[in-house]
């Protein structure tokens, strides 16, 4: 509101009146200001004096409610409801951290310190996280007063740092503190910085919202149907068994959104098609981003590649492809490097995608001009070299070496000699800047056809009776070449996992590739199965739990104990 506006409120009654809307007027135009300094993060609509609007929490149901300030006064909490919260700061947060750490640069308050989010139910403290240092990005931090954020939002959440707050509180405690019937949350705001200790401030903000959960519906399996499977190209419709009604039960589950973002269920026995559902908008016609399951046809082309004889064999060093002396970190350990190394996510270069503090870590790559630069240039650990770590960069290299090397480039030679000879017809690259396909992750099919590349492992490299990935490759791909560190009976092979699913006393081996989101392709050892699931839970924390909840309590039960 412009001043002129704000001082034509000045009544001429008692002085009283008149500092009354003085400090009215003073408030909107401190609103007005606000929105110049935060762009389109505007603060709230003013209903009242300064102390009830700074610093209170507030709640809204969905996005669009957020961003024109609708909030609610309670909230039904289901499995598919959405929930967001909006406070306007006093002052920034590097503003507070200077409260009670003044000696600090704001460089360092930004490495060293963050929000601590708390939350109660029912006036007791659940969960409380000091967040990590890094998000909210700096300049927000620095400069911005009003703050937006989801805790849930199942529509088009990424699993941001505040729904990683909330998922965390889920997992810590608030799942058990969330029991259908009534409820009261709180959440606190607070800055702290890290020192030789933690040291926290004051209360910056907070809020209170009245809460009816309703997590647990009641499926009853009869109210949905399945679908009848049909002819897809070269794969016919199974004429095989299994317990529909435990499948019904799945499809409620998930159309009520118990499981979340799930996508599609696929499955083939002897290659043919058992068993097909979408959700969410996916049909049989969906290009789905399965994220890293795309890695995996970075080792099935390497092997046709040697197979073709454009690379002699697995075990060949990174120094045959690259002047290794010409990136940073020189070291012998470099030239060394195998593509074996690579494919078994083995490698000795600093990076691994667990670790956010990697150099080597994904999330680093990506806005780099150059991804292979970006992976050749890291620091040599020795340490490293022959120890499973998940180091996605490394497969971007072997992206790029068979792109160097096959007839074509990659993207032409996988077309001729995987997806054509598998009848994939509709598919979609993504990219590395330098224009390469990106084997990081990320190639889009449907989930017919992720189904039948899982079942040309399946049939050891045979498709309609044709040899077109050698038995010797699928089965190196599908051994235990590594152990995964802190996972029990869990394995590694080239661009392949291995585990086994415990049911009814029984253990059931499977091979399979799995990407964010909860997205797999599966193949049992020993049953004529190939499952798909796709998902886009991208980033959530349930995205595998439920896939691995699915997989034990509902397909593996339907089609194994039928």
């Amino acid at each position: 509101m412009p001043l002129a506006v704000c001082l034509f409120l000045v009544h001429k009654d008692s002085m009283h009146t008149i500092m009354k809307y003085l400090i009215l007027a003073f408030y909107s135009c401190w609103t007005f200001f606000l929105q110049a300094q935060t762009k389109k993060e505007s603060p709230f609509s003013l209903n009242g004096s300064e102390k009830e609007i700074i610093g209170r929490i507030q709640f809204a149901s969905t996005r669009d409610s957020l961003e024109q300030n609708h909030f609610v006064n309670d909230y039904m909490l289901t499995p598919k409801s959405d929930l967001f919260f909006g406070v306007s700061l006093q002052k920034t947060l590097t503003a507070y951290q200077k409260d009670i750490a003044p000696d600090l640069s704001l460089e360092a308050l930004f490495r060293q310190g963050n929000f601590q989010f708390t939350l109660f139910v029912d006036g007791k403290e659940i969960y409380r996280s000091n967040l990590a240092p890094g998000a909210p990005m700096q300049d927000f931090q620095n400069s911005k007063l009003v703050l937006k954020r989801p805790l849930i939002d199942n529509r088009q959440g990424q699993g941001s740092w505040s729904e990683s707050f909330w998922n965390r509180f889920v997992t810590n405690g608030g799942a058990e503190a969330l029991t259908d019937g009534k409820h009261k949350i709180r959440l606190e705001i607070r800055p702290y910085v890290q020192r030789d200790s933690i040291i926290v401030g004051e209360v910056i903000a907070s809020g209170d919202l009245p809460i009816d959960v309703s997590l647990n519906p009641v499926v009853i399996a009869d109210q949905y149907m399945l679908r009848k499977p049909t002819q897809y190209h070269d794969v016919k419709p199974a004429n095989g068994k299994f317990d529909r009604q435990l499948l019904k039960q799945l499809k409620g589950m998930i159309e009520l959104g118990v499981f979340k973002k799930i996508n599609g269920l696929v499955v083939l026995k002897h290659g043919d098609l058992l068993i097909e559902e979408y959700f969410n908008g996916e049909s049989r016609d969906s290009l789905h981003d399965p994220r890293s399951v795309g890695k995996t046809f970075a080792s099935t082309l390497l092997g046709m590649a040697i197979a073709d004889g454009y690379i002699r064999d697995e075990y060949q060093t990174l120094d045959k492809y690259y002047d290794l002396t010409k990136y940073n970190n020189p070291d012998p350990g470099k030239n060394g490097t195998t593509l074996y190394d690579l494919l078994t996510m083995s490698a000795g270069f600093d990076g691994d995608d667990s670790d956010p503090n990697s150099p080597g870590n994904e999330e680093n790559m990506y806005p780099m001009s150059n991804w292979v630069d970006f992976a050749l240039n890291l620091p040599f650990k020795k340490n490293l070299k022959g120890s499973w770590h998940y180091f996605t960069a490394g497969v971007v290299v072997l992206g790029d070496v068979l792109n160097q090397k096959v007839n074509g480039g990659l993207e032409s030679y996988a077309q001729k000699n995987l997806f054509a000879p598998l009848g994939i017809v509709n598919y979609r690259w993504q990219y590395t800047p330098q224009g390469v396909p990106n084997t990081a992750g990320g190639i889009r099919m449907n989930a017919l056809d992720f189904a039948k590349f899982g079942q040309l492992y399946k049939n050891e490299g045979v498709w309609q009776g044709k040899q077109i990935l050698s038995k010797q490759w699928v089965q190196k791909s599908l051994s235990k070449k590594m152990t995964i560190p802190g996972r029990a009976n869990e394995y590694y092979g080239y661009l392949f996992w291995n585990k086994s699913f415990q049911l009814g006393g029984n253990d059931y081996e499977a091979y399979y590739c799995a990407g964010n989101g909860g997205n797999y392709i599966i193949i049992l050892k020993d049953h004529p199965y190939v499952i798909v699931i796709t998902s886009s839970a991208y980033g959530q924390f349930y995205a595998h739990q439920q896939v691995d909840r699915i997989m034990k309590e509902y397909v593996l039960p339907a089609l194994l104990n039928y």
